[in-house]
């Protein structure tokens, strides 16, 4: 089966993530959302039809798969899917039902999750048509209900985290590497509900516990002595845990270093937070250096639903949990203290100032004492060059395409007046 994983305008709520990778490439559960859709309808073949800025840089990622390629997306009958949607947990009708069905469009709670298209409605389709085309399917084609959540906000993924992580463990995981603690190794709970990988280092006194979900160590990570890790939370492969505690619903992608406590939180990958500080119901991209004593709130004095500044305006989150959406490429200064409900753009700086820090700072610029300033995209990549070079990664000229287009559009994102410090 063919499939096109497309994102809509609503991929920009997913801020400040989707600013740098398609809503596809979202972690939630061990897998990114494309991986689910992939493997929900056992594609065969996945193509892209993303925004203009980051065709280059996924060609190069991925060499030979078809991205915002009119020729291979009209060649044959396929399944658009919506780069947003969290797939239910049974597969896809096979391909035959799927095509005997005729075209149809597929509904989560009322939006597109996907449209099994002929090749004839595919003549139209390009990024620039994606939304008008998806509104003409809705109004002219057959709609069915096939589950699963459209995610609509960054937060989405985190109330489905702790789900999909279970869910994930099942299919993912070798059943060869369940259930062997190693020597030393502090198991609460049930057995067959650790995986750890047999390149994974774990030393002794280091405790898990499975009571309320799976616990997964992944290929060659690192877990010091004195760590708890409480199911369900993954590890990624590469990633060093150092003394730290990590609770449940908690995603940490490959190549991180984490110390102090992590709660319900993802973290996409190579991200640095080795010392003491607390992080919570957050979600945080790659390449990000929390400073020694950053610490995140996530619930309000008042109990209270928290709202989110994003683009200017309140969005209502209506959970009193959430703590702070943050950017790839951002760097925190030590001490700093996050209010719940920041926003962090990419390639941001937050420097402390002895109370919060403002629950909003834009891409390239930085935020501290003297209040908020615009940074040079032409140091900050060097910097980034440098990073990335430290854990065997190269800043891709596609890849840097990527990050200045951000940086060319940080200037929609500040707003008129920018507080120091604002409540919840």
């Amino acid at each position: 089966m063919r499939i096109c994983l497309y994102e809509d305008r609503r991929a920009a709520d997913l801020f400040p993530l989707t600013l740098t990778r398609p809503a596809s490439d979202l972690l939630c559960g061990l897998t990114t959302l494309g991986r689910k859709q992939a493997r929900h309808f056992a594609a065969e073949v996945v193509g892209h039809l993303c925004r203009p800025a980051l065709a280059e840089w996924l060609r190069a990622r991925e060499p030979g798969t078809p991205v915002n390629d009119p020729t291979w997306l009209r060649s044959a009958p396929a399944v658009l899917v919506n780069a947003r949607w969290l797939p239910p947990h049974a597969p896809a009708d096979p391909p035959r039902e799927l095509a005997a069905a005729g075209p149809f469009v597929g509904t989560a709670g009322g939006e597109v999750a996907f449209a099994a298209l002929d090749q004839r409605r595919l003549q139209s389709l390009a990024p620039a048509t994606v939304d008008d085309c998806l509104n003409d399917w809705l109004q002219t084609l057959p709609r069915r209900e096939v589950g699963g959540t459209v995610i609509g906000r960054a937060w989405d993924l985190l109330d489905h985290n702790a789900d999909e992580l279970a869910h994930d463990f099942e299919r993912v995981c070798d059943p060869a590497f369940v259930g062997c603690p190693p020597a030393g190794f502090g198991l609460v709970g049930r057995a067959d509900r650790l995986f750890i990988h047999p390149t994974a280092r774990v030393e002794p006194m280091v405790v898990a516990d499975t009571t309320r979900g799976p616990v997964v160590i992944g290929e060659g990570a690192v877990v010091t002595a004195f760590t708890r890790l409480e199911g369900p939370c993954a590890i990624g492969p590469h990633t060093h845990l150092l003394g730290a505690k990590v609770r449940g619903g908690t995603t940490v992608g490959p190549h991180c270093r984490i110390g102090g406590d992590v709660e319900c939180s993802v973290l996409l990958g190579y991200a640095n937070k080795y010392h003491d500080g607390f992080l919570g119901h957050s979600y945080v991209g790659e390449w990000v250096n929390l400073a020694a004593g950053t610490t995140t709130g996530d619930l309000r004095f008042d109990y209270r639903p928290v709202n989110v500044e994003i683009g200017g305006a309140e969005v209502s989150t209506n959970r009193t949990k959430i703590g702070s959406l943050i950017g790839d490429h951002t760097k925190t200064g030590l001490g700093v203290l996050l209010d719940c409900g920041a926003t962090l753009g990419a390639f941001s700086q937050v420097l402390p100032t002895g109370t919060l820090a403002p629950r909003s700072v834009p891409s390239f610029h930085r935020s501290g004492p003297c209040g908020l300033k615009a940074l040079s995209a032409d140091r900050l990549l060097e910097t980034a060059g440098v990073v990335m070079r430290r854990r065997g990664r190269v800043l891709t000229q596609p890849l840097e395409a990527v990050y200045r287009a951000v940086a060319g559009a940080s200037v929609a994102e500040v707003p008129v007046t920018l507080p120091l410090r604002k409540s919840a």
